[in-house]
């Protein structure tokens, strides 16, 4: 058996509204529209447009979101946060976040480092491609055995547990930690009105076991079910080829880039069968999830998304909602749902940690209360 035996989160100090965020983006559009004032006349650039707290709400349900920088977020001039790099010998900023994060978690098992035997570092935006973040974890915690990352974008977390309880069942490893540092600020765009309200930084643990220390709060991992599809839909362009063609290093695909249309209608329904076949398989009946802890990208789908599973009239607090304070981010944001919203089920009651984003990519995976 596998099981979920904590959860561990760090959130960032900073809270950025969306009117702080508007103000700042329409600053941002009236000295891009002066600027280019010739050009806009001519019909060469098209005039921007200023964006909303109230188009943003109405659009994603987000209200506010965590910075690691803010800063430089909020000035006309910069657009972007600001943090400055820091020496080989220093802890990374991902690093740092992710164990915060798997300290929380091991603290809430009455766990220590010397118990870990692997960490997984699952998250969409790794901050370089070697050493591994997850071994620079495993020497900062102390811990022993061995370390990986991966990276499946919006996914890498349920995909990191599904790793984790694999190795598990297969015998390599006792007890893992799969942790998700997300900076989606790092990767955002916000000069585009389309989607600069998007994404918030934070960092999650999952501690998953053998054999838990503590029942009360742990869940069996009943199964776990992963696909993936392949789409252009969501895309990020940044990488190490980039300085090859230096006419595109700077260009806007090398940041977030999305059909938000698109993704909306195709993903819905492709989460929802994926659900509602995992939970069949499983011989569970929609009536039997107590719980519906759903990847934090979008309000619009994930009622959509939870109708599909639950029923049209299913209470909203099963299946709840954080992106309101914390935007989309990216893989912690099921973990965060998960990590909030889960003390209350007893024993023998069932729930559902499901996200999805960009390959595209979905992971299920079913858990019960001990």
């Amino acid at each position: 058996m596998a099981v979920i035996s904590a959860t561990g989160l760090y959130t960032p100090e900073q809270s950025v509204s969306n009117d702080e965020l508007v103000t700042a983006f329409n600053q941002y559009v009236d000295q891009y529209n002066v600027m280019n004032h010739a050009a806009i006349a001519s019909g060469e650039l098209s005039e921007l447009q200023h964006s909303s707290a109230e188009f943003i709400e109405k659009a994603s349900g987000i209200k506010s979101r965590y910075l690691v920088a803010k800063e430089g977020v909020l000035d006309p001039n910069i657009m972007t946060p600001i943090m400055p790099e820091r020496a080989d010998d220093q802890p990374s900023v991902l690093a740092e976040m992710g164990l915060r994060a798997a300290q929380n978690a091991l603290d809430k098992a009455g766990k220590t480092a010397s118990d870990i035997d692997q960490i997984i570092v699952a998250c969409s935006n790794l901050q370089r491609p070697y050493p591994a973040i997850a071994i620079e974890i495993q020497h900062l915690l102390g811990a022993s055995g061995y370390a990986y990352d991966m990276n499946v974008a919006c996914s890498s977390a349920t995909f990191g547990i599904k790793a984790a309880s694999d190795a598990i069942h297969a015998g390599t490893a006792q007890s893992i930690l799969v942790i998700s540092p997300e900076v989606c600020s790092g990767h955002l765009n916000f000069c585009d009105r389309d989607s600069h309200f998007i994404f918030g930084d934070a960092a999650t643990a999952v501690l998953v076991e053998k054999t838990p220390q503590n029942t009360d709060t742990a869940f069996e991992i009943v199964s776990s079910h992963c696909v993936t599809q392949y789409s252009n839909n969501i895309r990020n362009n940044f990488g190490f080829l980039n300085r090859t063609d230096p006419a595109s290093v700077n260009t806007k695909d090398k940041l977030f880039v999305q059909n938000g249309r698109s993704v909306f209608k195709e993903v819905c329904p492709m989460v929802a069968k994926l659900i509602n076949s995992h939970t069949h398989d499983n011989k569970i009946s929609h009536t039997d999830i107590k719980r519906l802890w759903l990847h934090q990208a979008n309000a619009n789908m994930n009622a959509l998304i939870a109708k599909s599973v639950l029923g049209k009239t299913y209470n909203e607090t099963e299946a709840p909602i954080i992106l309101d304070r914390y935007a989309n981010t990216s893989s912690a944001g099921s973990i965060i749902a998960f990590n909030e919203y889960s003390s209350d089920l007893t024993t023998g009651e069932v729930g559902v940690i499901c996200s999805f984003g960009a390959g595209y990519s979905i992971g299920s995976i079913i858990v019960k209360k001990l």
